[in-house]
């Protein structure tokens, strides 16, 4: 089996301050891969790498067979802090229509295909009936499964989510998990989080990162349990 993603001896600095040394990584097709670490360990770093942000220096990174660039369009991207302007007066169909952006150019307004594509979206997310709320009237967890549902208009292969659930309830956290769950049925799911006892019964791939890589296999014991020990984890990564 061909991996979608493929990184090989990647290294990355900033001013001189090494972030990454020599991460290995393959991603396959349907696979649940969570990154965990600490803090400042370079987690989203090698996010911005895979989406052509960071220029790659040291290394290589494939998606599909090519530069990340050339394959940017089959890969959604939610970011961590969906609290910005939320005092901003848009309304969530809006929000969500923004997702076209690089796929067609919305300079004489969106048409019909794309508002019936953004409210499809809406609707797999569970946040159809809000789709004329203002964006700053939602919760956390909801205005999170909005831009989950943003990033889903470029039909992507490939859904990458930094920090899910920072600032979002119990609850909230469990309904987000679980629509990764079911849209991993049939993408490609990457999630970087600090939940890691939730995020276990998830993923079926875990690494952990902090400069340098450390992959972790779940089995199928530890995907399916109700309470993985956290301990253990961080035991095995060392």
């Amino acid at each position: 089996m061909t991996p979608i993603i493929e990184i090989k001896n990647l290294s990355f600095s900033y001013h001189k301050q090494k972030i990454l040394e020599d991460i290995n990584l393959e991603v396959y097709e349907k696979d649940f891969l969570a990154i965990i670490g600490p803090n400042g360990g370079g987690k989203s770093t090698l996010l911005k790498l895979i989406l052509g942000i960071n220029p790659i220096k040291d290394g290589s990174i494939k998606t599909f067979g090519e530069l990340p660039k050339k394959n940017l369009s089959k890969i959604g991207y939610v970011p961590q802090n969906t609290n910005v302007n939320t005092d901003f007066p848009i309304k969530v169909l809006e929000v969500v229509l923004m997702g076209h952006i690089g796929v067609k150019s919305p300079l004489f307004g969106y048409g019909k295909e794309e508002k019936m594509c953004a409210m499809g979206a809406l609707s797999q997310v569970g946040m159809e009936k809000f789709a004329n709320s203002k964006i700053g009237e939602l919760s956390g967890g909801q205005r999170q499964r909005v831009m989950i549902a943003r990033a889903l208009c470029a039909h992507p292969k490939i859904l990458i989510l930094d920090e899910p659930t920072a600032s979002v309830d119990i609850e909230g956290q469990k309904l987000i998990y679980e629509l990764l769950k079911t849209l991993n049925s049939y993408m490609t799911i990457i999630v970087v989080s600090h939940d890691i006892s939730v995020i276990m019964r998830y993923a079926n791939k875990v690494v952990h990162i902090n400069k340098c890589l450390t992959y972790h296999k779940i089995n199928s014991n530890e995907s399916q349990s109700k309470h993985f020990c956290e301990v253990e984890m961080f035991k095995e990564v060392k």
